[in-house]
């Protein structure tokens, strides 16, 4: 793609993550609970208004996504879709897997996906990680998916890069691969920030995502220096059991859809 895809142009510019439960060790989870948790938490997300939600499966592997992952993922995401159509659905996997995110999105009707190691080479919790870019585009293709955008981590804060090189060029090779965003993501907020600002003065022209740290109380200076922002943790319900479906809070998304508003935006 060489124009901004519509996912950018939704105003304000904000995701909503849903996280799934790790699959690998709840397996015992039954798929009723599953769509109920699902369908109760993205209520929280719709009914503030956000443009869109990025359902995340956080199931840890060394190898590819199996394929019990990709048929709950991809039930789940229909099921999201089917109930709330105006809201934009995006996908990311926690295996290090450029196939299986965008097949989900093929099945879905998702608009994007994010992938944590586009570029380059990175050291995570499942052991490194090189990069997806080259399988990613292929595939893509392969599906005829091309208005499924990609959003590119760019040296992702839960990975250690295992190249010498600072964000803002690694910035400049995701643009280079076909990347539709950014997602650029510092130790905290304010290096965010700088992040972004690094970036743009590199010569990055592709939207570019927040990708942590954003609250109601930050989210216009973050609107203000980046096209989009992600938000999931600092919405979450502060006290909450094991077994509870709803872990998003209402209260607390419509607070930050409403600063989210407010926000006079970059430019």
């Amino acid at each position: 793609m060489t124009t901004s895809h519509p996912l950018f142009a939704a105003r304000p510019g904000v995701i909503g993550a849903l996280h799934l439960p790790d699959l690998s060790v709840a397996r015992e989870t039954s798929v009723a609970w599953l769509e109920d948790y699902a369908l109760a938490n993205a209520r929280v997300f719709a009914e503030a208004g956000f443009p869109a939600l990025m359902l995340q499966d956080q199931t840890r592997t060394h190898e590819a996504a199996a394929p019990v992952t990709i048929a709950l993922v991809a039930a789940i995401g229909r099921l999201i879709r089917s109930a709330y159509p105006a809201m934009g659905l995006g996908i990311i996997v926690q295996a290090h897997d450029a196939v299986a995110p965008l097949a989900i999105a093929r099945a879905t009707g998702a608009s994007f996906v994010r992938l944590k190691v586009y570029v380059g080479a990175s050291m995570t919790a499942e052991g490194p990680r090189s990069a997806l870019a080259p399988i990613a585009r292929a595939y893509r293709h392969e599906i005829h998916a091309a208005g499924v955008a990609i959003l590119a981590d760019v040296f992702d804060r839960t990975s250690v890069p295992m190249v010498d090189m600072p964000p803002e060029r690694a910035a400049l090779w995701a643009q280079s691969m076909g990347a539709d965003g950014l997602v650029l993501t510092g130790s905290s907020f304010a290096d965010s920030l700088e992040r972004i600002a690094r970036a743009r003065e590199a010569g990055v022209t592709r939207p570019v995502v927040l990708g942590g740290s954003v609250t109601a109380d930050n989210v216009a200076a973050a609107l203000g220096v980046a096209d989009a922002v992600i938000v999931s943790t600092a919405l979450m319900r502060k006290a909450q059991g094991p077994d509870d479906l709803l872990r998003w809070d209402a209260g607390l998304a419509q607070r930050f859809m409403d600063a989210a508003r407010a926000a006079p935006g970059r430019g």
